[in-house]
């Protein structure tokens, strides 16, 4: 491992690392060996993700933010977890961690697929959780979302992280409801309609606890 792709001790052998995987930010995972192709990790067996999964480790880079590294499981050992990297750490900024929102319309877009109209359970800057009714998905696969905020569309192509179903059978058999959780990458333009109205979801939801 070199000083210069791993820079200020970012996934040296001991330090401690989150992983996103996607669904939940893990914090405080150690690093058990690294080199610059693999790193392999020291979870809670509970939070093992499955092979095939792709995860964003992240360490501090000071006032600059986050540095985080892109990277696909390959394997586990019980509480040992072998992730290959798939690029080289970037600094994020800390204002991409904002995340909110709730209640919002997003069209789920696939090729072959008839459209389907679900809505967002939160969103932030480079992923969503949203729900939808009676669609068959699969981590991994591809899509272009479509999400309505405020008077603001965006629309991104995003890829699949995971995906929870379960079938309504009280008082009767219902539909599918299909929760997904889903990556992607904006442009500047998208992210800051997204970093403005989540901000402005969570100013407005504060002030009605306040006065309520």
């Amino acid at each position: 491992m070199t000083s210069d792709l791993f820079p200020s001790g970012f996934l040296a052998e001991g330090s401690r690392i989150e992983l996103d995987n996607g669904e939940e930010h893990i914090p405080g995972i150690r690093v058990l060996k690294a080199s610059e192709q693999a790193v392999t990790l020291s979870l809670a067996l509970d939070d093992v993700p499955p092979a095939g999964t792709n995860v964003t480790l992240r360490g501090p880079a000071g006032h600059r933010g986050r540095l985080a590294v892109r990277g696909v499981v390959t394997g586990a050992d019980e509480n040992r977890v072998e992730i290959r990297l798939t690029g080289a750490p970037e600094v994020e900024q800390l204002r991409n961690y904002v995340r909110g929102g709730g209640g919002e319309s997003v069209v789920l877009v696939r090729h072959g697929e008839r459209d389907a109209v679900g809505w967002v359970h939160d969103i932030s800057e480079s992923s969503i959780r949203a729900h939808f009714t009676d669609v068959e998905l699969r981590p991994g696969n591809p899509m272009t979302l479509r999400v309505q905020l405020g008077e603001d569309v965006v629309e991104f192509p995003a890829v699949a992280t995971k995906v929870s179903t379960i079938r309504q059978r009280v008082p009767a058999r219902g539909p599918l409801m299909v929760e997904l959780v889903a990556v992607f990458e904006q442009d500047e333009r998208q992210a800051r309609i997204i970093r403005r109205y989540v901000l402005r979801q969570q100013v407005a939801r504060a002030r009605e606890s306040s006065s309520a």
